[in-house]
C-alpha cells in the first residue's frame, strides 16, 4: 500500500466555498482524476493539517466526509486509504500516427542501442568524486575547463586541431553554435550545395558552392563572402573528402578575404580504408573554426558540442552565451571530460567503427547489382547512385523502409541534377531492414 505520510502532497485550495468545502473538493478531484490511485494511504490529519497550516478538525471533518461518500475508507490501525471500489479514470486516447515506417534508415542519429552505458556511469561516478564544489554552482559559457582541457588534448591527437583550453567554447550541438556565428558574420554565407537543408535554413542568407569527388569546389569560393561552411573530411551528404589543394585553397580564400572557414566535423573518426583525414583548421587556427559533436560518436542525446575558435571570435561569441543561452549541464561535461581522459571514448570509438564498417561492406554486397553505392570510406551513410531514386523512395516507404532521397539535400539554388538514395547504416534498424531494402531495389529496377 503506497503512504503519502511522508511525502509532498499538493492541494489547491484556491476557488469557492469555505475552507473545508475547498479541502474536501480538491482530496476529491485527486482521487476522481486518479491522482491518488487506490490504495493510497493518506496523511494522518494532524500531519496534512501541519502542512497546510489548517486546524485539524478541518482535516478531520473532510476526511469524514469522503468516506460518507464511498471515495475514502478509514479502519483503525489502518488511516485513511483510497477507496479500492473507485473507478480509474478511463484510458487516454493517443492519436496513432499517419508513418507506418518500421525501418528508418534516413541519416539522423548513430546506432544509439549501442550508447557505452557502463563506462559511461563509471565516468560519471569518478566525475563526480573527483568535481570541485563550485563546479556545482553557476555555470561557465565557455565551458568546464576539465571537459575543454580533455578536448584540446584529443582534437590535437585524433584530429590534428590546434587548440588550446581557451580557445574552446562547449556548445549544445551543430545548430546552436550556427545561430550564435550567424548572429556575427555578414547575412549571406557560403554553403556546399549539397547538405542538410535546416543547417542552410538556420543562416539570414546562403550560395552554393559546387561539389564534386573531390568535394567542395573551394577555389570558386567568391571574394564578396566572408564565410563558408564545409565538411571536408567527409561531404555530407556525397561522401567525399576535399582533396589537398581544395583544402589549402579554402585557407588561403579566407586570408585572402579576412575571411572565416566554418569546418563541420560530424563525423570525421569514423573512416575505413584510410587514415583519417586531419582537420582543414591544422592549417591556420586564426582563419578556421573547427566545430565537433557528441552526437555522431555517442548519443545526440548529450546535446554536448564544440567551438575551436580563431582568437578573435572567442570573445564576441561568450557575449552571445550570457543569458539568452543555455549552459550545457554540468554532470555530462564533467562526465564526457573523464570519458575522454580515461580512454573511454577511443575504445568506443574503435569498436563502433569496426562495426559500421561491416555495416557497410554488407551494405555495398547486397546493393551492388542494382545500384553504385559511393560516398562509403567514412561515416555512417552512403549514396546509391540511380535514376529511380523517385520509385525506391515511393516502394520503400509502402513497404515500412524510410529512406532519403539525394535531392532532400541540394541546395534550392544549385543547377545541379545527379538523383540516388542516401541510406544510414548505421541506423539502429538497419541490419533487420537490410533484405527489405535489397527487394525494393530489385523491384525498382
Amino acid at each position: 500500500m503506497e503512504s503519502w505520510a511522508n511525502l509532498d502532497f499538493h492541494l489547491d485550495l484556491s476557488g469557492p466555498g469555505g475552507l473545508r468545502q475547498r479541502l474536501t473538493a480538491s482530496l476529491r478531484e485527486a482521487v476522481r482524476s486518479a491522482r491518488l490511485p487506490p490504495g493510497t494511504r493518506l496523511p494522518a490529519s494532524r500531519s496534512l493539517a501541519a502542512d497546510l497550516g489548517i486546524a485539524r478538525n478541518t482535516v478531520a471533518e473532510a476526511y469524514a466526509e469522503l468516506v460518507a461518500e464511498g471515495w475514502l475508507t478509514a479502519r483503525q490501525g489502518s488511516g485513511t486509504v483510497v477507496a479500492q471500489r473507485v473507478a480509474p479514470p478511463p484510458p487516454v486516447t493517443r492519436r496513432v500516427a499517419d508513418s507506418d515506417v518500421r525501418f528508418d534508415l534516413t541519416v539522423s542519429t548513430p546506432d544509439i542501442t549501442e550508447f557505452p552505458r557502463t563506462e559511461w556511469i563509471r565516468s560519471t561516478r569518478r566525475a563526480l568524486t573527483a568535481a570541485p564544489s563550485e563546479a556545482f554552482g553557476p555555470g561557465d559559457p565557455q565551458g568546464r575547463i576539465e571537459l575543454r582541457t580533455a578536448l584540446a588534448e584529443y582534437l590535437a591527437r585524433a584530429r590534428g586541431v590546434r587548440a588550446d583550453p581557451e580557445r574552446i567554447v562547449v556548445c549544445s550541438g551543430f545548430a546552436h553554435a550556427i545561430r550564435m556565428f550567424n548572429l556575427l558574420l555578414k547575412p549571406s554565407v557560403v554553403v556546399e550545395e549539397y547538405g542538410l537543408g535546416f543547417h542552410r535554413s538556420l543562416w539570414k542568407s546562403t550560395v552554393p558552392l559546387p561539389v564534386d569527388d573531390h568535394g567542395a569546389n573551394t577555389e570558386q569560393l567568391p571574394d564578396d563572402r566572408r564565410a563558408c561552411v564545409l565538411t571536408p573530411a567527409h561531404q555530407f551528404p556525397l561522401g567525399g573528402p576535399l582533396h589537398p589543394r581544395r583544402r589549402a585553397s579554402a585557407v588561403e580564400w579566407a586570408r585572402r578575404v579576412n575571411g572565416l572557414v566554418l569546418e563541420d566535423d560530424y563525423d570525421g573518426e569514423f573512416r575505413y580504408d584510410r587514415q583519417p583525414v586531419g582537420a582543414v583548421q591544422g592549417l591556420d587556427p586564426e582563419h578556421v573554426a573547427y566545430l565537433g559533436t557528441s552526437s555522431k560518436a555517442l548519443s545526440p542525446a548529450l546535446r554536448i558540442a564544440w567551438m575551436v575558435l580563431p582568437d578573435r571570435f572567442v570573445d564576441p561569441i561568450l557575449a552571445l552565451k550570457t543569458d539568452r543561452e543555455q549552459y550545457i549541464s554540468m554532470l555530462d561535461q564533467l562526465t564526457l571530460a573523464d570519458f575522454l581522459s580515461s580512454g573511454a571514448y577511443d575504445s568506443h570509438v574503435r569498436r563502433m567503427r569496426l562495426k559500421y564498417q561491416r555495416r557497410r561492406d554488407r551494405l555495398v554486397e547486397a546493393v551492388s547489382p542494382y545500384a553504385e553505392v559511393s560516398g562509403i570510406a567514412a561515416g555512417m551513410h552512403a549514396v546509391l547512385d540511380t535514376p529511380h531514386e523517385t520509385a525506391i523512395v515511393r516502394t520503400a516507404r509502402e513497404r515500412g523502409i524510410e529512406v532519403s532521397p539525394l535531392s532532400w539535400f541540394r541546395h534550392e539554388l544549385s543547377d545541379d541534377d545527379r538523383t540516388g538514395i542516401v541510406v544510414s547504416f548505421g541506423a539502429p534498424a538497419f541490419p533487420r531492414a537490410l533484405p527489405s531494402f535489397a527487394e525494393v531495389l530489385a523491384a525498382c529496377q
